[in-house]
């Protein structure tokens, strides 16, 4: 029986390769994408979720989703991905089209119908969110829920204390971590360095000669040029095919720890932080007010990859 996925994105430049990726991978049926605003307004990101499946020659529902934050004003990201998300290269509308059904409710559905599935998020938690506090009961049929998110003791992408996912609706966030989902929480520190396609990564994806190949990096051009100006680093960074490389094949994580997890609402200055107890004491008498909330369950965490292996898996799908 192939492993059931449905995958949650704000779909851009490298959540498009993690969908190719998903879509591609042998022994995986992805039973829908649901759609999200993130990146890019909730609209183009369903016509981007739209034009990379139809790449991938792949049938799959796609449901357009939540339309701004929780509680917040939303923000995009088209400063790092372009305005249309995906490089600015035009790419033609898909022949298919978004299902009538919102994605909240394909959510929940989805997941009664498939107990058991991997819940893999590329994006805001919104649309998850709605899902759990409409239905509760659905957290415990979801055997994993990969986030890519947060920033655990490092610094973040968008302030100096979080990364874009969290940050833009972290009351959802914090909804999701205290939801009784089986977290896997794969930050932003993962997709960095070593992680990064260089010169010579890039080149050997476009020597595949593949449509998706050439995509892929195609894609990424913006983002590219977005993340030397941010980073100094230059190269492809991909935190959500990151996250769904360690979504398909969780031993390409190489250090994983199990800990309370907190997301910041209160503060601007922090606003988004993913608040990591790795220390273990948030249940410390001193602490255990304020954490309370946290404490019902921890979130997995993965500290390191094997970057090796994440760019073979990423080539393989690439191919």
């Amino acid at each position: 029986m192939p492993r059931v996925f449905l995958i949650d994105t704000d779909t851009a430049s490298d959540d498009a390769v993690a969908l190719i990726m998903a879509l591609r991978a042998p022994g995986v049926h992805v039973a829908a994408i649901t759609v999200v605003a993130g990146n890019v307004d909730v609209h183009q990101a369903t016509r981007n979720a739209l034009y990379t499946a139809e790449l991938c020659g792949a049938s799959v529902p796609v449901y357009s989703g939540a339309e701004k934050p929780l509680l917040r004003a939303y923000e995009n990201a088209t400063w790092f991905h372009g305005r249309d998300g995906l490089g600015n290269h035009n790419y033609p509308a898909a022949r298919q089209t978004a299902e009538k059904q919102h994605a909240v409710d394909a959510i929940i559905e989805t997941i009664d119908a498939n107990p058991g599935l991997v819940l893999v998020t590329l994006g805001p938690l919104t649309n998850i969110a709605l899902a759990v506090s409409r239905k509760p009961a659905i957290a415990a049929k979801v055997s994993r829920c990969v986030v890519m998110g947060g920033n655990p003791c490092c610094e973040g992408n968008v302030t100096p204390a979080a990364e874009y996912n969290i940050w833009v609706d972290p009351d959802a966030a914090r909804i999701v971590l205290h939801s009784g989902l089986p977290i896997e929480l794969i930050g932003w520190h993962l997709c960095r360095g070593e992680a990064v396609l260089n010169e010579s990564d890039i080149a050997e994806v476009l020597q595949f000669k593949t449509k998706v190949g050439h995509f892929a990096v195609e894609c990424n051009s913006h983002a590219r040029a977005a993340y030397k100006i941010q980073t100094g680093e230059d190269g492809i960074c991909l935190p959500d095919p990151v996250a769904m490389c360690l979504a398909l094949d969780p031993t390409v994580g190489t250090d994983w720890t199990d800990h309370y997890v907190e997301a910041e609402t209160q503060s601007e200055l922090t606003r988004g932080m993913t608040v990591v107890d790795r220390l273990n004491v948030a249940d410390d008498e001193r602490n255990r007010t304020v954490w309370e909330p946290a404490l019902k369950r921890k979130a997995k965490i993965c500290w390191t990859i094997d970057n090796i292996r994440w760019k073979q898996s990423l080539y393989e799908t690439l191919r």
